[in-house]
């Protein structure tokens, strides 16, 4: 007796293929990969780091002990490429990035827990660019939570970013959610170099907004690589008056439209009322559904901080203010108003820390 099965119900793959719950299944299978290896990444960094931390404490404890010299690391290096042919990480001048990783954070209550945050990389950025402790800190917990590449690192760090937190001068805490609030604070720089403009020190607003129009690409650099140029003198209409916003920009990380004001004399109280009819113009009738508030910021030859504080005190909008130069060299009394090391570490503790680690 024969049998003959028949595929009674059973759909092809084709129809599988083309089906919504295939093609959601997929989207759920693709995302759990990407964790997978995202997780798998993160077990190969802390191993990588936790060997450098102990082939560095292992140098500096028999140096000490044995009062064996510098050749060690020599010798250990060309030692270790022999045993392991091919495998990158053993060079002499990585194993003494290895002992300096070891004696610069060992010990160190604050750095020595943030080790195997970030990777190996990034951390030779950190420790060849910045000496300050709490600069360090700084530049792991924001690689940390914003996920930085080494190349971005670099980027921020050259452009005084840490320096600019501490300084900047901005409602952001008060006036912008929480998902976008910190990267925000990041995004606005308290003093902007326009040495590239070869402007000199006498000139009018327009000749500020036509040099930096023309020269676009420096602006945008200076300004960050998330800035994406939309217009200058961007007019608005309102009741049959025209207005219109300097320069218009837009932050893709933030995904806000960005209005800049700029003004070749002293910060004054009024212009913050200014900024804020702009961006109650720009929230209501030129914003996405799907994009964030905009934000503003005012950049001014020069500001009394205190003002700017009494000025943005009860806004309800978000705004920064800043300064501008036309010197590639930060002023003196820039350096002067850094705050204490006591308010530095209250501020990174408001970086929220807890959460980035």
């Amino acid at each position: 007796m024969s049998l003959h099965f028949r595929n009674v119900g059973m759909p092809n793959i084709q129809n599988i293929s083309n089906s919504n719950d295939y093609h959601q299944f997929l989207v759920e299978i693709k995302e759990r990969i990407h964790r997978s290896r995202y997780e798998i990444a993160k077990i190969v960094n802390h191993e990588i780091i936790q060997l450098y931390w102990d082939i560095g404490r292992n140098i500096t404890e028999k140096q000490q002990i044995l009062g064996w010299g510098k050749s060690i690391v020599e010798r250990l290096a060309e030692d270790l490429q022999k045993e392991f042919p091919g495998i990158l990480g053993f060079s002499s001048r990585n194993i003494w990035y290895m002992q300096q990783f070891y004696a610069e954070y060992q010990g160190n209550e604050i750095l020595q827990p943030l080790v195997a945050e970030i990777s190996w990389s990034k951390h030779l950025v950190i420790m060849a660019k910045c000496k300050d402790l709490q600069e360090r800190q700084f530049y792991i917990l924001a690689t940390k939570k914003f996920g930085w590449t080494k190349d971005v690192l670099i980027n921020k760090v050259e452009l005084k970013t840490y320096e600019n937190y501490l300084l900047g001068q901005t409602n952001f805490d008060k006036t912008l959610p929480d998902k976008i609030k910190k990267q925000a604070i990041l995004a606005v720089k308290d003093e902007y170099n326009f040495s590239f403009t070869n402007l000199l020190n006498e000139h009018s607003e327009y000749d500020l907004e036509q040099a930096l129009i023309k020269n676009i690409r420096a602006f945008l650099i200076e300004f960050d690589g998330d800035f994406a140029f939309i217009g200058n003198q961007y007019r608005i209409e309102i009741d049959e008056e025209e207005y219109f916003i300097d320069l218009l920009l837009f932050h893709r990380r933030l995904q806000c439209l960005v209005a800049v004001e700029l003004k070749i004399g002293k910060f004054i109280p009024e212009y913050k009322g200014k900024m804020e009819f702009y961006l109650n113009i720009l929230n209501d009738r030129i914003k996405l559904p799907h994009e964030n508030e905009a934000i503003g910021i005012i950049i001014c030859k020069s500001k009394k901080r205190t003002t700017v504080e009494y000025a943005l005190k009860d806004s309800k909008k978000p705004i920064g203010v800043a300064t501008y130069s036309l010197s590639s060299t930060l002023p003196e009394n820039y350096k002067n108003v850094l705050p204490t090391p006591e308010e530095i570490a209250n501020k990174l503790i408001d970086f929220n820390i807890i959460d980035l680690l």
